[in-house]
């Protein structure tokens, strides 16, 4: 990566992001149709590009980071896009959450052109960018990986490769599934602890203390396969005791959500599936 970089969006996330690079080497190249995003990047030292196509024309390396999936097929393939512009051998990293089709549809048509797309997606959020933190989950060639490694690490703490195009999209899809699952099993919670009378916010600052220490849900996702758990697996007395706990405190909990009058669908069936998901039950028990 001796030739210069591109950004091309530059919104709440792709902001802070595109800063980490106001100071590459080769020289950073913006695009965005907000010109005081434009205009804010320009004053760390970027150049102007005003098409997707010129940020080509100028980059090696090129991260997209708009808002959907219509956008980014206009950025990379529209009459003005990168492909437009781009030399063999540039490589494109999309770093929004877009549908794995997609990623499909446009590695399909770089390739024709000897270019290269890495499914990018991110978690962290706009702090995480602003510090250079963020989880960069990428799918794509291992060569394109390599090359855009040292541009990807300025902007993300943890990069990963995690195998073909779509592989980043798919692990981001999943890391967001238990998020806004998690969102929901929030309001449930605190929908009974209202009832209750307590805090909420109170409550929210336990949980995000508790979480830090104890890593939250990630804390039990160091297995490298889901399904049942042999009897003689290192893992299997921690999700015995994983199960017991959290069997005692679902059953307590909607108990107290039934005495209240509380809706609680997400805690009934976390009960009802919490042996089996962790593996060290069945349906049957």
């Amino acid at each position: 990566m001796t030739r210069s970089v591109g950004f091309i969006g530059l919104g709440n996330i792709g902001k802070p992001m595109a800063r980490r690079l106001s100071d590459w080497p080769a020289g950073l190249w913006v695009c965005d149709v907000d010109p005081a995003a434009v205009a804010a990047l320009e004053a760390d030292g970027a150049k102007v590009a005003a098409t997707p196509r010129d940020v080509a024309e100028h980059a090696g390396f090129i991260s997209v980071m708009v808002r959907d999936d219509a956008q980014v097929r206009t950025v990379i393939s529209g009459d003005d896009g990168i492909l437009a512009g781009a030399d063999p051998g540039t490589v494109i990293a999309v770093h929004s959450t877009i549908h794995p089709d997609t990623v499909a549809e446009l590695a399909e048509l770089a390739v024709a052109r000897g270019v290269h797309i890495l499914d990018a997606p991110v978690s962290g959020g706009a702090g995480g960018a602003a510090q250079g933190k963020l989880a960069i989950m990428v799918g794509g060639e291992r060569l394109a990986f390599d090359l855009a490694r040292p541009v990807l690490e300025r902007m993300g703490e943890l990069v990963v490769h995690l195998g073909p195009a779509g592989a980043g999209t798919a692990t981001k899809l999943a890391r967001n599934m238990l998020h806004f699952t998690a969102f929901v099993a929030a309001m449930e919670a605190s929908a009974l602890a209202q009832a209750a009378g307590v805090d909420l916010v109170t409550l929210g600052k336990i949980v995000r203390h508790t979480d830090a220490v104890t890593g939250g849900p990630g804390a039990i996702m160091y297995r490298d396969r889901t399904g049942p758990v042999a009897i003689d697996d290192p893992w299997r007395p921690i999700l015995e005791h994983v199960r017991a706990l959290g069997e005692k405190d679902l059953s307590f909990a909607l108990e107290l959500a039934q005495h209240l009058d509380v809706e609680a669908p997400v805690a009934r069936l976390a009960l009802d599936r919490l042996a089996v998901s962790l593996g060290v039950g069945s349906s049957d028990d």
